[in-house]
């Protein structure tokens, strides 16, 4: 679910839209340090511990993308932390880890937005973060919301279903929030962003552990033109699909791989335009072969 970390200084944060639900503008705030309004730095599947090792890779690689974040010369609109925030089942130690290392951010005062995925916990999350738990959610137990940006707006959506359930899930409520919402905004693209990947049918489309309601998303998404892509992680690995022309985006994760031969670590930098996002790989290891790549996808007309 979305936890939101404005910068300290932003003249214009929070706009209430309904219960719970709020927009976050990008475009009224930056004048100390250069931002790129079209650019969103995509991170996932951090899986930080308490008790892991400072030198090992969890953490290592977080601590050094956050590092990276924030010595670019110039802010994004936003970043996205997009679930399994925690290293298993979301123990307080974990988050209250998280949160130091995630602290770089917004110390350089850089909007950053979380979502949870099945290894988080909720109610410790909130334990360790009052602060930021609103009081009213839009739909019950979950966490929404919509990010503004000027090409695109983004849907951030809560698809843990349960704490160590692999499986995720939106339910009737929040995809009937979602519709609602994706109906009063049809001036721009909508991208929508949750934590798991869908389940449709076809490679790398099928992944067990997905969304056990994408087809009733996809429902959602189809008959709405302005749709344009749906971003997760979950998976541990990078890949580009296409179900009805909406584009997968699936993102690699910051922490570890399966298979150290197939894939790597790392985060994404999303360039928008008003008709479509060039997603540039960027991996913990430099000497990577997918560091750097571009790839563009263009929005369906």
């Amino acid at each position: 679910m979305p936890v939101h970390l404005p910068s300290q200084t932003r003249r214009e944060f929070l706009v209430t839209l309904g219960v719970g639900v709020f927009a976050c503008s990008t475009t009224a705030f930056g004048e100390e340090r250069a931002v790129e309004e079209d650019v969103v730095y995509l991170v996932n599947d951090t899986h930080i511990g308490e008790r892991q090792a400072t030198d090992s890779p969890v953490p290592s690689h977080f601590r050094q993308v956050v590092a990276e974040l924030v010595e670019r010369k110039r802010k994004p609109a936003f970043v996205l932390i997009n679930g399994d925030l925690a290293a298993k089942n979301g123990q307080p130690g974990d988050y209250r880890h998280f949160a130091r290392l995630l602290q770089p951010l917004r110390d350089a005062k850089i909007d950053t937005h979380l979502t949870m995925g099945n290894h988080d916990n909720r109610k410790t999350f909130w334990e360790v973060l009052r602060e930021e738990q609103p009081k009213s959610p839009a739909v019950e137990s979950r966490q929404i919301a919509i990010v503004e940006t000027r090409h695109a707006n983004f849907f951030l959506l809560d698809s843990l279903k349960e704490t160590m359930v692999t499986p995720g899930t939106l339910g009737q409520q929040q995809r009937d929030w979602l519709a609602a919402a994706l109906d009063e905004r049809k001036n721009k693209p909508a991208i929508v962003v949750a934590h798991h990947n869908p389940r449709l049918g076809g490679d790398p489309l099928h992944f067990p552990g997905g969304l056990t309601d994408s087809e009733e998303l996809w429902q959602v998404f189809a008959k709405r033109q302005h749709v344009k892509a749906y971003v997760h992680g979950h998976i541990h690995d990078r890949s580009l699909a296409a179900h009805q022309g909406i584009h997968i985006v699936n993102t690699p994760a910051t922490s570890y791989v399966a298979n150290p031969s197939q894939s790597t670590t790392g985060w994404t930098i999303a360039r928008l335009t008003a008709g479509g996002m060039t997603l540039e790989t960027r991996t913990t290891d430099p000497q990577h072969s997918w560091n750097g790549e571009k790839k563009t996808i263009e929005w369906r007309t």
